[in-house]
């Protein structure tokens, strides 16, 4: 398998950042862009997932994420409630606070600087299940 390492724009990585929640709790992400997009806003891309992005999927995700952002998107990657760096209680998979709080979450991205409000989800297993709930309940995908 070859990995790319040369890409059409230039990336930054966020390691850590906060995604605050109306209830208090803060979502742990790590985030990566095109290094001119705060004066370019780009398309984004949601994988919100419990599988600690600090170690158990450090390395997929960084070589996922960092080609899409090479290729123009920025990329977020969270860990979901009670998981990982995020605070709260990890409770039923599909139970109603993972939904809520990927709709935040949505809503974030959309408003950040870097971002043109167009907001896109991945993920194949629990991230592809979320990206359907998301989409069953017309998520937000452009500024509030």
């Amino acid at each position: 398998m070859k990995t790319v390492h040369a890409f059409p724009y230039p990336i930054r990585e966020i390691e850590h950042c906060w995604i605050p929640l109306k209830g208090g709790e803060r979502l742990s992400a790590r985030v990566w862009l095109p290094t001119d997009a705060e004066r370019h806003p780009v398309p984004a891309i949601l994988e919100y997932i419990p599988y600690r992005k600090r170690d158990y999927s450090a390395v997929r995700d960084q070589t996922t994420h960092a080609y899409l952002a090479g290729h123009g998107y920025a990329c977020v990657r969270d860990d979901v409630r009670g998981t990982g760096d995020s605070d709260g209680i990890h409770e039923e998979q599909w139970g109603p606070a993972y939904d809520q709080d990927a709709l935040q979450v949505l809503r974030w991205i959309a408003a950040q600087p870097w971002s043109n409000g167009k907001v896109g989800m991945m993920g194949l297993s629990w991230g592809g299940q979320t990206c359907l709930r998301m989409a069953s309940l017309g998520a937000p995908n452009s500024r509030p």
